[in-house]
């Protein structure tokens, strides 16, 4: 028996209550968000070394609540593409951040992710992550320092200090879908892989 994604019950999304939850319990909930972001670090080119240096002893971004190298995106908060995202990369870099968990936020690190960098003009580089997945922010450099990376962490965090939980996971959130908005669970099915051809099959 075929199972369709219509059959499969729609997961229980926060209502017009969450509006109605202490304002203490608000800062709370995105203190924890904000103090312990796990990252899963999608390295793709030079950008990636200028990470791994920002989690080293120097600068030490763990102790802003930053805690490297996660051991998959399904344990992950946080992604942060660092490098050129190629066309035939972008499929792989949609389907993981489909497999994090909410909340998940994105940081675009270095020009090529930002907007394709001094490759923009070829054929085989897609012109910036947010093409393919909501990015919350760019740090921009070529590459970036760690201290910009260090820097691009803290405005995310106020970003979250500042969320509101009923805006996020509130109703309509499942119909608002594309590069610039959170998609809901409904709509993390990747267009950009079709299945293979039945007849293709031997």
């Amino acid at each position: 028996m075929d199972v369709t994604p219509t059959d499969l019950p729609m997961p229980r999304r926060l209502g017009t209550l969450a509006k109605l939850a202490p304002e203490p319990m608000k800062v709370v909930l995105n203190w924890g968000r904000r103090y312990s972001l796990w990252v899963f670090n999608f390295g793709l080119a030079c950008c990636a070394i200028e990470f791994i240096a920002a989690s080293m002893a120097r600068h030490d971004f763990i102790r802003l609540g930053v805690i490297p190298f996660a051991p998959g995106p399904r344990q992950a908060d946080l992604m942060v593409v660092s490098g050129t995202v190629t066309d035939k990369m972008a499929p792989a870099v949609k389907r993981l951040y489909e497999q994090m968990p909410e909340p998940k936020y994105v940081i675009s690190f270095g020009a090529c992710s930002n907007c394709g960098g001094p490759y923009w003009d070829s054929y085989s580089v897609t012109k910036g992550v947010d093409q393919v997945i909501p990015v919350d922010v760019y740090v921009p450099g070529c590459p970036p320092r760690p201290e910009a990376l260090l820097q691009g962490v803290l405005k995310l965090q106020e970003k979250i200090a500042a969320e509101s939980t009923a805006a996020r996971y509130g109703p309509g959130t499942a119909a608002r879908s594309g590069p610039g908005s959170r998609p809901g669970t409904a709509a993390l099915t990747s267009g950009l892989v079709a299945p293979p051809n039945e007849e293709g099959k031997r």
